[in-house]
């Protein structure tokens, strides 16, 4: 059973946002998943602290900071996919999304204490929408931000677009929508149960030796002084 987390992170319940989330979650429901919606503006999530600045090891869950994310990283570990669905801040997503992505940092940070991030291998979905330029950035920042933590995102798994205040939704986003919610289940499926380690701490040491090798014979001084006699004909 693919467990599904939506999160609203957009403080109008009834906006825009929430109908691509709610969208997405019915065509997961579809796929037989069992769905859950939290709305981030329900909950107090207080800004990082970066405690690993100063003690690597530190960063872990539950996390120092006593809030409501004790709650949403119970909600986070038990689903197999997280879809986002944010509005767009001056070409960001709001400061609680923001807030909410930097603390599951003590996640991502496992790899660091036992060599695995906790929510590798898990999936996600991101859509961002705004009434002003800046959705594709809002998405890309949230997606690149979850792929280092260890998620996947599946083919067409985001959706960012421009909408003018009020519009109706066009048919085409609801339908990317609904496969953003589609794509995610069947990621999930096919590379649940998570058995792989996908990333490796130990990999360079295993590699070093050839990749130093390699390094020595990519850096040809003929190559180099070549290129230097283009370069620095106006000097």
């Amino acid at each position: 059973m693919i467990k599904v987390l939506g999160i609203l992170a957009s403080p109008r319940k009834y906006g825009v946002n929430a109908k691509l989330l709610k969208t997405a979650l019915i065509a997961a429901e579809e796929l037989n998943a069992v769905t859950k919606q939290i709305n981030l503006y329900d909950y107090e999530i207080k800004p990082c602290i970066g405690c690993l600045s100063d003690i690597l090891k530190s960063c872990r869950p539950p996390c120092v900071i006593e809030d409501d994310m004790r709650k949403l990283y119970d909600y986070v570990q038990d689903s197999d996919v997280i879809i986002i669905s944010t509005p767009v801040y001056w070409y960001s997503p709001p400061g609680q999304l923001k807030n909410f992505l930097d603390r599951l940092t003590v996640f991502e940070n496992m790899i660091e204490i036992s060599g695995r991030s906790l929510v590798e291998g898990k999936v996600a979905g991101i859509i961002a929408v705004g009434n002003d330029s800046g959705a594709v950035m809002t998405a890309a920042q949230i997606l690149m931000t979850l792929n280092s933590m260890g998620y996947a995102v599946p083919p067409w798994g985001y959706l960012s677009f421009t909408i003018p205040k009020d519009q109706e939704i066009p048919k085409v986003r609801l339908l990317e929508a609904a496969n953003v919610g589609r794509v995610t289940v069947l990621m999930a499926r096919k590379i649940e149960p998570r058995k792989i380690e996908w990333f490796d701490p130990e990999l360079l040491e295993q590699i070093y030796n050839k990749v130093k090798e390699e390094f020595s014979k990519i850096q040809d001084k003929d190559e180099i002084n070549k290129r230097r006699k283009i370069i620095t004909k106006l000097l």
